[in-house]
């Protein structure tokens, strides 16, 4: 595998270095942490497109949500029980 130097600040240093898990090379770190980078912008398109949706509308969704979430891990649970 090819390699590249690179030079950073201290603070970036620290910062990445703040962020490395025990057993992750300092490449693993960076790839890791713009993955996620990546996701934020690609999410941010979507900051405010539900602000005209009405906040009872919001609840009622989130209401939804938590339902499935737990019918789905009693689902989980059921199968590793084996019942």
């Amino acid at each position: 595998m090819a390699t590249k130097t690179i030079t950073v600040t201290e603070k970036a240093y620290e910062a990445l270095s703040a962020d490395k898990k025990n057993d992750e090379s300092f490449s693993e770190v960076i790839l890791r942490t713009h993955k996620r980078k990546g996701n934020w912008e690609a999410l941010s398109r979507f900051i405010g497109a539900w602000e005209h949706v009405p906040e009872k509308t919001i609840d009622e969704m989130k209401a939804a949500i938590d339902k499935l979430n737990k019918n789905s891990m009693k689902s989980v649970e059921r199968k590793i029980r084996g019942i």
